[in-house]
């Protein structure tokens, strides 16, 4: 796709698919503004991207809405917005299902769900009103199937999940194209420790493998975006015969912790 004279954002854009993803819109021709916690490397990735970056804490709807009045005055309207920021808290017995503190399900909430809310009530209106514009969310695989030892993440990726496809149910007749990134492992920060688990079920792919993804996607005009392709025969698989899908699940969590040696 060509996106010559575009603006994007991408949140968490510093490193890994966020940075993977900021790198591939550039070439296709988008200036990119960075929002990260990080504000040298955000800073070093939006200039190397045509655009900017800076620190921004998405948890914090006041600093995203400021950070993109900033990117409307110094680049001007924003086309593209990839809600890319994610956080995987394995805090407490893992073996637990509701074993992390409340502190982890807070920020794991805010940060893969809220932080996506707050930007869309801050860009889609916009969008909606140019009539055009595109707004993607970096979920996972989790959020469609599950993720072994991580309630938190699980669970508000289902949320984000759910929240794209309420983004594109309600507005994609006004125009605004929304994209739901769903990758199994993918070699970030984000998969350390749970390394194993991921194996089982697919290649650990790059950061790179995501973004060429996502720009096939933009290309054909899909909204589910699967690095992994046999994510879609997992996830058919589950709607099949959910009964069979838990219990499936349950023996392969067994079966990992006896291979580790750890409990999950």
């Amino acid at each position: 796709m060509d996106l010559t004279g575009k603006i994007a954002v991408v949140t968490g854009g510093r490193r890994g698919i966020g940075k993977a993803i900021a790198k591939s819109l550039h070439a296709a021709g988008a200036r990119v503004a960075i929002a990260d916690l990080d504000k040298a490397e955000a800073h070093d990735v939006g200039k190397a991207c045509g655009g900017y970056g800076t620190k921004v804490d998405v948890t914090n709807e006041a600093d995203i809405a400021h950070f993109l009045t900033g990117v409307e005055r110094k680049m001007g309207p924003v086309d593209i917005f990839v809600s890319n920021a994610g956080v995987a808290r394995s805090d407490g017995p893992t073996y637990m299902a509701a074993g992390a503190p409340n502190a982890a399900w807070e920020l794991s909430w805010q940060v893969n769900v809220m932080s996506s809310v707050y930007a869309a009530r801050h860009v889609v209106p916009g969008m909606i009103k140019r009539g055009q514009g595109i707004f993607m969310i970096v979920a996972s695989a989790a959020g469609l199937l599950n993720q072994m030892g991580s309630a938190p993440y699980s669970c508000t990726k289902h949320a984000a999940v759910s929240f794209a496809e309420s983004l594109s149910i309600a507005h994609a007749h006004q125009g605004l194209r929304v994209l739901c990134i769903c990758p199994q492992g993918v070699q970030t920060d984000l998969i350390q420790g749970a390394e194993t688990s991921l194996k089982a079920v697919g290649a650990i792919l790059q950061p790179e493998d995501v973004a060429t993804a996502m720009m096939a996607a933009l290309d054909d005009g899909r909204s589910y975006v699967f690095p992994h392709p046999e994510t879609l025969d997992y996830f058919q698989s589950r709607a099949a015969d959910p009964d069979k899908w838990l219990q499936r699940m349950g023996q392969a969590r067994q079966m990992l912790a006896a291979k580790t040696g750890r409990q999950m």
